[in-house]
Order: C-alpha cells, then structure tokens, then sequence
C-alpha cells in the first residue's frame, strides 16, 4: 500500500465512520480497487478506526468528561444511568470480538457481492427509520441499549454501516433524535480502543506482518482523524435535523452499483 493509496482511504474512513453510509464496506471497495488482500486491509482498517475513535473523543470531550465525572461519585446518578447503558451496549460486540474473530476476519475477504448486499441492508434500515413513527422515549432505557448493541455487533460485516445500524435501531425503537447519534458514537469507543490495544499486542500493525509500511499507516491515520473529526460535527447535526433519508438513497445506489461490479 502507497501512501497515496493509504491516503485515500484514511479519508474514505474518516468520512463513512460518521455518515451512514459503512466505512468497512468502502474500505473494502477501495482495497478492491486498489488491489489489497484481506489481511493487508483489515490491519488498516483498524489503524484507521483508532483514528475515528481519537477524532471522536476530541470532538465529544465534555460528553465523556460529564459522563466519567458523575459516574465515578459512585452514586446512581443520570451520568452513571449513561454509563451504564454504553456498557450493556457493548456486550453483543465483546461476544462477538471474543468468540468470532477469526470469522469477522476471514468475511472482509469474501469479496464486493456482500458488501453490496449489506449496503442495501443499510438502505433499508435507514430507510424505515425515516418513515416510521413509533411512540416518542423520555429516555434511552437498558433494554434499548442493549438492542442497539445487538445492530452494533452485526454491523461488523462489512457494508452493513455501524453508526446507520445504531441510529435507525434507536429510532425504530422509539429514542428521540437528538441524542441518539452521540450515543452511537461513544457506545463504540471502548471496543474499538480495545481491538486496537489487542493488535498492537499482537504486532498486527507491523510493516513485516501487515506488508503496509509505515509511512502508509501515518499517513492513514491522519487522514482518517482529519476527515472524522469534520464528519462527527457534520454527523451529529444531520441526525437532529433527521436527513438520513438521503444517506438511504446513497447506500441503495452504492449497494446496486458494487453488487454489479462484482459480477464483471
């Protein structure tokens, strides 16, 4: 991977983790394009998303800081209610990072025709999110959290979009708008942090392991921050205004046209 390749995609990253539209399937579209084997996009997706996770703890610092604050007067507090739903939030992907890794691995090399189906996957929930009207939630409850996590746990196949999954989830369930997509994006930043942690462990992101040099992960990773940091801010206000309609037509679109490539 060149650093121009990687620079591509970092940006790619940046942008589709936020928007609705999966950042792990146009990865994938763009390491097919490129030419990369699973294995070598898989370990830069994972650069990459530890880039998103940095953007999204600048741009929701006092979120989180509001949130550890009160959760640690160990007291049952609306802080601590927060927590605790972004923890139950992260059980299904725990599972799934645990018992199904080798698995989730080996799905980011099966090529464009799942991503394509997955992407229209995400069409649809986006979709039914924007014309249902279920019945209005004061709060996110423990139940609804753990739901949520479910989506979020299935939205590892690649073109099946995490922060689109979440959101309609909550939206189908009832979850008012204007919190949802903040919730979305911090109930991903302990997985992600700790997949990132077991990779460096394990030396995945290594120029001799990966075949990515080194050089092409910074360049990754910058670009990735850069363009999350903008799509987060971006992200957040389409959700209150509650223009995910567009994003369906986009992923509809982008889904029919990768699913035809793939049989050229």
């Amino acid at each position: 991977m060149s650093w121009l390749e990687a620079l591509v995609l970092g940006l790619i990253q940046g942008l589709t983790e936020y928007l609705p539209v999966s950042s792990s399937g146009h990865l994938a579209i763009g390491a097919a394009f490129f030419g990369l084997d699973g294995e070598e996009n898989l370990t830069f997706a994972i650069a990459v998303h530890a880039a998103t996770v940095l953007s999204t703890i600048v741009v929701l610092w006092r979120e989180i800081a509001w949130i550890l604050k009160g959760f640690f007067q160990f007291k049952w507090n609306e802080e601590t209610q927060y927590a605790v739903n972004i923890i139950i939030s992260m059980i299904p992907i725990a599972i799934v990072g645990f018992f199904f890794k080798d698995q989730v691995a080996a799905i980011f090399g099966e090529g464009l025709l799942l991503v394509g189906c997955m992407l229209l996957l995400t069409a649809t929930l986006l979709a039914f999110s924007y014309y249902a009207k279920p019945r209005q939630k004061e709060s996110l409850s423990m139940k609804d959290a753990f739901i949520i996590g479910i989506s979020q746990a299935l939205a590892v196949l690649p073109g099946l979009s995490r922060s689109g999954t979440t959101i309609a989830t909550g939206l189908l369930l009832g979850n008012k708008k204007e919190s949802l997509a903040q919730f979305s994006f911090l109930m991903v930043l302990v997985p992600i942090i700790g997949e990132s942690f077991l990779g460096l462990i394990e030396g995945g992101f290594s120029a001799e392991q990966s075949g990515i040099p080194t050089l092409s992960l910074i360049v990754g990773f910058l670009a990735a921050f850069l363009s999350g940091y903008f799509a987060c801010k971006w992200m957040i206000n389409i959700v209150k205004k509650g223009k995910l309609i567009y994003f369906a037509i986009y992923c509809a679109l982008a889904g029919t046209v990768t699913i035809v490539y793939s049989f050229i």
